[in-house]
């Protein structure tokens, strides 16, 4: 059975072909080739992951990375719909779908709200099984995904209801409502282009939308 992370990947893949190496992404100043080499390293080589998350060991990753996207196209975005090494946990669905799933949507979101003149009406509409599944995945993960807010928040979908990621502040309390996956892409720090509504004082939406989320 083909899992949600892989049907993801399929359709990243597929706008990776069509848009090129060079089109923009959320995550300037990467183009889609750097951003296809850094899917590449995170699933083909963990010696170099520490890097993303730790200065000291940058340069590492940089050079890991620099490598693979120097790779001509083709190579590179089979790279990716290939998948990670048979070693790797992740060639188990219900491991994938855990692990990949949000990043592969977030960061197929990053090529395809980046497009000149895209906007929030004109963004693609995904599964009701995927909104579950992330759904899933942000009540699992608020905690670390929002350790950083000033303010305490809580997450609200119409079809699955609430979930406190972080609890109460001195700064007070946002309940974002939207889309689980508009939801996740504010927990990764799109908030710009993600499609929600924010319930609060104006000081503390203010205060968590100049939030950094680092993830």
């Amino acid at each position: 059975m083909t899992g949600l992370a892989q049907l993801e990947r399929e359709a990243l893949c597929a706008t990776l072909v069509d848009v090129g190496p060079d089109a923009p992404t959320l995550s300037a100043p990467w183009t889609t080739r750097d951003l296809a080499a850094h899917l590449v390293v995170r699933e083909r080589r963990p010696d170099a992951l520490p890097g993303v998350l730790m200065p000291a060991l940058a340069e590492h990753t940089q050079r890991v990375q620099d490598s693979y996207a120097a790779n001509d196209w083709s190579t590179l975005v089979d790279m990716v719909r290939e998948g990670p090494p048979g070693w790797n946990p992740t060639r188990v669905p219900a491991v994938d779908d855990a692990i990949n799933l949000a990043e592969f949507f977030v960061h197929h979101e990053d090529i395809l709200r980046a497009a000149p003149g895209w906007t929030r009406e004109g963004a693609r509409r995904v599964s009701d099984d995927t909104e579950s599944a992330l759904w899933t995945r942000l009540k699992q993960a608020g905690q670390l995904l929002f350790r950083r807010s000033p303010v305490g928040v809580v997450l609200f979908s119409e079809e699955h209801g609430r979930h406190s990621a972080k609890g109460p502040t001195k700064k007070g309390t946002v309940v974002l409502q939207g889309r689980p996956s508009e939801l996740v892409l504010f927990a990764f720090g799109r908030g710009e282009v993600a499609d929600l509504d924010y319930q609060g004082t104006e000081a503390a939406i203010a205060a968590l939308k100049g939030a950094e989320f680092s993830v």
